[in-house]
């Protein structure tokens, strides 16, 4: 308070003359800028910030400012700690408000003056704009902006916050922004690390909601304030956006949102998993997405490749589940956060969508959901199979689509294609060890597991490998009579061919399948042309067992 104007704070004067000659028995009071909004009025024993301009109204002279001296004035309305003219007219002032007070000498400092500053029977007139306003019974101000339709958790004492704020003082001057530095502001709720008023205001707020916390002086920074931002006995108005919530004592929040029927098995520590994931904070912000990278996060699971939350919640799922994890920053990435890309101390909720999983012991599992009545053969290595399939992931996408399949399959096929009957259908999960791996194939991606809905078509019996033709019991003894169909002592390859045929068609010999016949016929009657004159006879024919006669049999290609 100025020395001046403090030293006669209750000297009351009678006696000033206005401008026309006449007494001026009351303060004057000229409003000439009302804020549009006033939500509350001065009133006795009000604490008052204002600034002022005061002048002499005889001559216009300035005998104070609290501009000039760069500091705004502090003061109890009403209880005489000013003079009586600014005690009455600074009632019913609103913040931001712009008044002219006139005050007779009476009112003011008489007919003594003050300290040689200002004359006898001086009237005074004082600009006044009013800054902020408080009372000594002022509680903190609540009041929800905004907020979500669904709040499972609101802030308790002891939880850690992550908000936004613009703080501005009552008369709107902005004084901070979390919004400025784009970083939240983040402390515990309690425990002293906030002024009392935001440590009140703070409580019970849902992540997601706005809201406008009003604070009194006495409850923020009181008679020091705050370095160069903050006044002394300033009123503190935060609107504030609650971003995170979380207890030190939290633990994963799990929340399934679907599982498919005939879940016969969950993952366990172990497991390969291949799965994809939208990631957000609380506040519902992104920050990561496999489906925008259109490639599943693909981990094994209770080995620590994943932070500790995602470790313990990708246990326990089906094939195709669903859920909502939410992770305490204990659990993912603490109070250093990710660089620019998580934040410190933040927590992390995760829609995940399990598309497979398996153990690198896994074997192919085979399922059998059809075989007819009569099974007398069955497939085996080195035999010619026809089948349909139709491919798919496990999340029942498709892969390939149903056709008709020769020739080499991968190995998990392979062993879910054994001891098929011809019209058996089968479900055969092969893991990707037994398929196409790490790598993934065409179509196929990395480390997938492959569903087979196979059915077998056709089934031609083969020979072992290597072989291009066997006897599927004794062959004719001796055999160049046999084959010398005719009796003129020698076989041409149109005899041979002929021979070898009748052998096929009467089921006493078998030639290897799935390959040209007449070429496979070929082959075996040039291993027996031994001088390659194109016919074959009986000393160039050797005994059955000797090394040279199993070329009649092998397959050199």
């Amino acid at each position: 308070m100025d020395p001046i104007i403090s030293a006669l704070f209750f000297l009351l004067h009678v006696a000033a003359a206005d401008c026309t000659g006449g007494p001026l028995v009351d303060v004057i009071i000229d409003r000439y800028d009302i804020p549009r909004v006033c939500p509350r009025e001065v009133q006795t024993e009000d604490f008052i910030r204002y600034h002022f301009n005061g002048s002499l109204f005889a001559d216009g002279k300035k005998f104070d400012s609290s501009h000039d001296r760069g500091k705004a004035f502090i003061s109890q309305v009403g209880l005489g700690r000013l003079i009586t003219g600014m005690d009455r007219g600074l009632q019913g002032m609103c913040v931001n408000e712009r008044r002219r007070i006139t005050v007779p000498p009476h009112l003011a400092f008489g007919s003594i003056g003050a300290g040689g500053i200002i004359p006898a029977d001086a009237v005074l007139v004082y600009d006044v704009l009013l800054l902020d306003i408080w009372n000594a019974e002022d509680k903190v101000q609540s009041r929800t902006i905004s907020k979500p339709e669904t709040c499972t958790r609101t802030t308790a004492p002891s939880d850690f916050l992550r908000y936004h704020y613009n703080g501005t003082l009552l008369s709107g001057e902005t004084f901070d922004s979390s919004h400025s530095s784009n970083k939240t502001y983040d402390a515990y709720l309690g425990q002293g690390d906030l002024i009392p008023g935001m440590d009140e205001g703070l409580v019970g707020m849902c992540v997601g909601e706005r809201r406008i916390i009003i604070v009194p002086p006495f409850l923020a920074y009181g008679e020091n304030g705050y370095g160069t931002t903050v006044p002394p006995q300033a009123t503190l108005v935060f609107e504030v956006l609650l971003v995170d919530v979380f207890n030190p004592k939290d633990d994963l929040i799990v929340e399934v949102k679907e599982v498919p029927e005939g879940c016969t098995r969950r993952t366990v520590a172990g497991d390969y998993i291949r799965y994809h994931y939208n990631g957000t904070f609380q506040d519902g912000v992104a920050f990561d997405s496999s489906y925008q990278r259109n490639s599943t996060y693909n981990t094994y699971i209770g080995m620590g490749y994943v932070i500790r939350g995602m470790d313990k919640a990708l246990q326990g799922l089906c094939m195709g589940e669903k859920r909502r994890i939410t992770v305490p920053p204990h659990l993912a990435y603490g109070e250093e956060g990710v660089g620019e890309l998580i934040p410190g101390s933040a927590v992390l909720v995760f829609d995940i969508h399990v598309i497979d999983f398996h153990n690198p012991n896994d074997a192919v599992e085979i399922k059998v959901t059809h075989k007819p009545q009569e099974c007398n053969v069955i497939s085996e290595a080195d035999d010619l199979i026809q089948y349909c399939y139709n491919c798919s992931l496990m999340d029942g996408f498709d892969t390939w689509k149903i056709f008709i399949q020769f020739g080499f399959v991968i190995q998990g096929l392979e062993e879910g294609l054994s001891g098929m009957c011809v019209g058996e259908k089968r479900e055969v999960v092969v893991p990707p060890h037994w398929g196409h791996g790490e790598n993934g194939a065409a179509g196929v991606p990395k480390s997938a597991v492959l569903l087979f809905e196979l059915e077998l078509v056709e089934l031609q019996k083969g020979v072992p490998e290597g072989y291009m033709f066997v006897w599927l019991g004794d062959g004719p003894d001796p055999l160049f009579p046999a084959m010398d169909l005719n009796g003129d002592k020698e076989v041409p390859l149109e005899e041979f061919s002929s021979f070898i045929m009748i052998q096929v068609k009467e089921g006493k010999g078998r030639l290897r399948p799935g390959l040209d016949s007449d070429g496979i016929i070929k082959d075996m009657f040039d291993n027996q042309d031994l001088n390659k004159d194109g016919r074959i006879i009986e000393d160039e024919l050797k005994p059955e067992g000797d090394e040279e006669s199993e070329a009649t049999k092998r397959d050199e290609l």
